[in-house]
């Protein structure tokens, strides 16, 4: 008798559930300023690749690190990124660290 895998799907993760993103549109919506969104426009960054299946070699990530900034700081944003480098090392983590530089 042969068995099969369980598929492993996003679908029940509470990240991409509606609830959960109209908390974030709201945020977004009340003057909170997403960094990488902001100088990263139309470009899918990930911070995040489960183990499973491959999600890393076929770059299937989520991104589920958030860097906002509220009204007052945006002004002094001048970079932001995710160092997806760190991943793909030997023994990492299954997030990419996220970052933010802002002037003084």
């Amino acid at each position: 008798m042969r068995t099969s895998t369980p598929r492993l799907s996003w679908k029940d993760n509470a990240l991409v559930q509606p609830a959960p993103r109209e908390a974030y549109r709201r945020l977004l919506a009340s003057g909170w300023t997403d960094a990488l969104a902001t100088l990263h426009p139309g470009q899918r960054l990930y911070t995040f690749w489960d183990f499973m299946r491959q999600r890393w070699q076929n770059d299937k990530g989520m991104r589920i690190d958030h860097l906002l900034l509220s009204e007052s700081l945006r002004p002094r944003l001048v970079a932001a990124g995710v160092d997806r480098e760190q991943r793909g090392k030997e023994g990492a983590s299954d997030h990419a660290p996220a970052w933010v530089e802002l002037t003084s």
